[in-house]
């Protein structure tokens, strides 16, 4: 399994975090995946074999070869039909908003094809460029320039918003809302407004799943560690607050999580993000 992220363009950097890729080899079996709240939005394009998203125990669909996932409120479950080559823009919380005119509440939990979210000649141009490049780096440049293409005009991040996803990511989603907003407690629900704009969920929502993302790096990184030190770090209020949060976002508990096969893409990808 081979899983590699790439810097963005200096002039994407504010709103893009990374480039990534995914290669599975066609001849590794792999379970059903596993996939849990980042706080992030994907722009994929699959490149190998099709992957099936399980939208119940025995039922799936197979997702768009060219897609946007939006925010993910609950975990849900992928498995490759065979080869994995994945090529994704993985944006900031408040990224992808400045390139869309559809509400980006609307894409939550969900794949939405290219073709639904531009110009659809664009949109099947893009797809067609990046499946006929000869590298990753080629990719990068290709989705890069349609990008900032479409920054036409000096795109905008409210200030109170991106503020407020600073304070929640440096520290690591334990501070409160009211803490980050101090004396600007009358813009609360503006706040709200604003984040279901531009982020897609609340700025609760996403402080608990940066919390969470934290705590996951603290136990793939001191397999060890006990739960209750994980917890105690991660400044929840005890240890049952925790596991309860643990279990919202992923579906399982934390015991179970470090040795469920059906992890081993989302323990790769937070290891390393």
């Amino acid at each position: 399994m081979n899983y590699q992220t790439y810097e963005p363009h200096s002039e994407l950097d504010a709103i893009v975090k990374c480039h990534w890729i995914l290669e599975v080899p066609g001849d590794m079996e792999a379970p059903k995946q596993r996939i849990i709240p980042d706080g992030c939005i994907e722009m994929c394009f699959i490149l190998g074999d099709d992957v099936k998203r399980f939208t119940s125990e025995t039922e799936y669909i197979i997702q768009p070869r060219a897609m946007v996932f939006g925010q993910i409120t609950k975990p849900y479950f992928v498995q490759p039909t065979g080869y994995v080559n994945t090529f994704a823009v993985r944006f900031y919380p408040f990224g992808f908003a400045n390139f869309i005119t559809k509400p980006i509440h609307e894409l939550a939990d969900k794949e939405t094809p290219l073709t639904s979210l531009f110009e659809e000649n664009s949109a099947r141009q893009l797809e067609q460029k990046i499946i006929e490049a000869s590298s990753t780096r080629s990719r990068i440049e290709v989705v890069e320039n349609f990008l900032l293409g479409k920054l036409k005009e000096a795109f905008v991040i409210d200030n109170i918003v991106k503020s407020t996803i600073d304070a929640l990511s440096s520290t690591k989603g334990k501070a409160p809302i009211n803490s980050i907003l101090k004396d600007k407690l009358s813009k609360r629900r503006s706040l709200e407004r604003k984040f279901s704009k531009q982020v897609g969920i609340s700025p609760k929502q996403l402080g608990k799943i940066i919390r969470l993302q934290a705590a996951l790096k603290l136990m793939l990184n001191n397999k060890g560690e006990k739960l209750t030190q994980v917890a105690y770090e991660s400044e929840y209020y005890d240890q049952a607050h925790f596991i309860k949060d643990f279990k919202e976002f992923t579906g399982t508990n934390p015991k179970e999580y470090l040795s469920d096969d059906q992890m081993m893409l989302s323990s790769l990808i937070y290891s390393k993000d």
